[in-house]
């Protein structure tokens, strides 16, 4: 099958050179005919310096010919190449001038758009196309503005552009990357649009996460109401020690699940980008230390002391969500405590980022620390490392993951440090300036 797009899409699809070399060949024969004429004309010495001149003008003509010829047939190769790897991708590519009008349009983009090549190729695209209906999604993908719902993914002016396109009717979910397209000497030439069809995928993960929700709700209030039954057990005076024992476990058990659900629901919430923000100035040493507080009776259970390195310079406020936050430090914190040994710390830290507009928390334990190969991982949603399995056996997995994202929320970075037997450090940023907040939340993956 042959692609379909107009002559003008050939500098943007691959540099096919056609340039014509037959002048060049010319050169040897005329260089022959004036050697001829040369000695015919002229005496011997006269004739052999024109006539090794003009041989090598000849010689060189010859070489050059072949150099271009071996260019051209090169680049024609490159160029298809490429026009075959763009042709036979399974996400639509839609090419268009400065003019927006369509130079290129492959299969992908006919089926996504159930719309003919031969349709749109050669066709300007303005806004007015939204009233036919074939070309409404087209103009939507042109125009992002004219789509019911964009994400952006990527900074303003920044290529590439990268936005996603959610339509409710049908419903339907692109990932469109624009890139510009320009000539050898920095000429914009027109843009070339990858559309990623996320519809599937979108509808799967919504689904998933419905489930998860409505499931999670509905084990939560039987889970509460066993709770309280087992609370007002506890406090029955006629109650042997075992049996006590055995109430304790039970409701320490029911609080676990009950974490878990909320976890459960919590990832749920941030992967459809609602989990809610609002952000507000907040004096970061001063909420550290309220947080550390109500984590003291934990620490003294488990035998971890626990210890805040404030900052000696008053530090800007950063711009939080007070509720998400405590839930950061929250977990790092929890984290800290359990897996920590008899006796061990945990040391809570908080400096200015140099030269940017950030804080930067650290969350420093003396415990079991993470395998090394197993770092890069510990963000993952349900990842838990082989030994801290072994360590503690209760946990969902989901509290790194969730903190991963609140933060990328907040327009900072989330990582950690480890050594085995050594201790973990977890780092995190958090910004000074709202402008680096993103403007709307954004539903999250892996």
């Amino acid at each position: 099958m042959s692609i379909f797009f107009d002559k003008r899409a050939q500098g943007f699809l691959g540099p096919i050179d056609k340039r014509e070399v037959w002048p060049l060949w010319i050169l040897p024969v005329f260089s022959l005919g004036i050697v001829v004429l040369s000695f015919v004309l002229l005496d011997f010495a006269q004739a052999f310096l024109v006539s090794a001149l003009t041989l090598a003008l000849g010689l060189l003509g010859a070489f050059s010919s072949y150099r271009v010829s071996r260019i051209s047939f090169e680049k024609a190769v490159e160029g298809s190449e490429l026009r075959s790897i763009i042709y036979n991708l399974e996400d639509a590519i839609l090419v268009y001038d400065r003019d927006f009008t369509v130079l290129f349009f492959n299969p992908a983009a006919e089926k996504l758009f159930s719309v003919k090549a031969d349709t749109v190729v050669g066709k300007k695209i303005t806004p007015q196309e939204m009233s036919q209906e074939n070309l409404k999604l087209i103009t939507q993908v042109v125009y992002p503005s004219l789509a019911p719902s964009v994400v952006s993914r990527s900074k303003a002016g920044v290529y590439p552009q990268v936005v996603d396109l959610i339509f409710d009717d049908p419903q339907l979910e692109f990932r469109v990357i624009t890139t510009p397209l320009g000539d050898d000497v920095g000429n914009l030439l027109g843009f070339m649009k990858i559309i990623n069809d996320r519809s599937r995928e979108q509808f799967l993960l919504r689904s998933k996460n419905e489930f998860v929700t409505v499931a999670s709700h509905q084990l939560r209030g039987p889970i509460t109401n066993v709770n309280w039954a087992l609370q007002t057990l506890s406090q029955d005076q006629g109650l042997s020690e075992e049996n006590k024992m055995l109430i304790d476990n039970a409701m320490k058990a029911g609080q676990q699940l009950l974490k878990i659900i909320e976890d459960l629901i919590n990832v749920a919430k941030i992967e459809e980008g609602r989990f809610g923000y609002t952000f507000e100035p907040t004096d970061l040493s001063d909420f550290i230390n309220d947080i550390l507080l109500q984590a003291l009776p934990q620490a003294k259970r488990a035998g971890v002391k626990v210890y805040f390195d404030k900052p000696k310079e008053t530090l800007p406020k950063v711009i939080i969500n007070r509720e998400k936050i405590t839930m950061v430090l929250s977990n790092f914190l929890d984290n800290g405590i359990r897996y920590n040994v008899k006796n061990g710390e945990v040391i809570v830290k908080v400096e200015k980022v140099e030269n940017e507009p950030f804080l930067k928390v650290s969350v420093r334990d003396t415990g079991i620390g993470i395998p090394t190969a197993e770092i890069n991982k510990i963000f993952s949603k349900f990842f838990r490392a082989d030994n801290a399995i072994k360590f503690q056996t209760e946990g969902s997995g989901l509290g790194l993951y969730i903190n991963k994202n609140i933060v990328l929320a907040h327009g900072g970075k989330v990582w950690g440090e480890s050594e085995i037997n050594r201790g973990t450090t977890f780092f995190f940023t958090l910004p000074t300036d709202p402008g680096i907040i993103p403007d709307r939340e954004m539903p999250m993956t892996e």
